[in-house]
């Protein structure tokens, strides 16, 4: 049974990128499944810190962007909203080079929170990095900075 109340199309979902951060990383969403969402990004000069291994930074933009995104397509979008409330990383293994793929499923979906699990990998399969993702479900409205 699909987690998803406000699915949107792969196409949509990578043309939404343009002018972000997202677009800037080469960050691609590649898949979505009954309770996943998948992208991949590239581990090269735009992702790489100073000894030549995927920057941890870089792994976390990856795991709050597929969350984000996912938690987005699990809420009615036109009365919410969410919002990233809290994110760790734990990078468990180096990346040099080629892309790594993250995948974001749902720990707990809420009212008010949604807890996503995110992991990294190369493409050997082998895990990069587990991170956790809290985000706030927030009424419409609620986001305006005069109220």
């Amino acid at each position: 049974m699909s987690i998803w109340r406000s699915l949107q199309a792969l196409d949509a979902l990578n043309a939404a990128s343009a002018g972000t951060l997202i677009r800037h990383l080469d960050i691609r969403f590649s898949e979505i499944g009954e309770d996943f969402v998948r992208a991949t990004m590239p581990v090269d000069e735009r992702t790489l810190q100073p000894y030549g291994l995927l920057h941890g930074g870089a792994s976390v933009v990856l795991a709050e962007s597929l969350g984000s995104i996912g938690a987005h397509m699990c809420i009615d979008r036109s009365q919410y909203r969410c919002v990233g409330q809290e994110i760790n990383a734990n990078h468990v293994r180096s990346a040099r080079r080629g892309r790594v793929t993250g995948t974001a499923r749902p720990v707990h979906l809420g009212g008010r929170t949604q807890v996503w699990a995110i992991d990294i990998a190369d493409e050997w399969d082998a895990l990069i990095c587990v991170s956790r993702l809290t985000m706030a479900v927030i009424k419409m409205g609620s986001l305006d900075p005069k109220k």
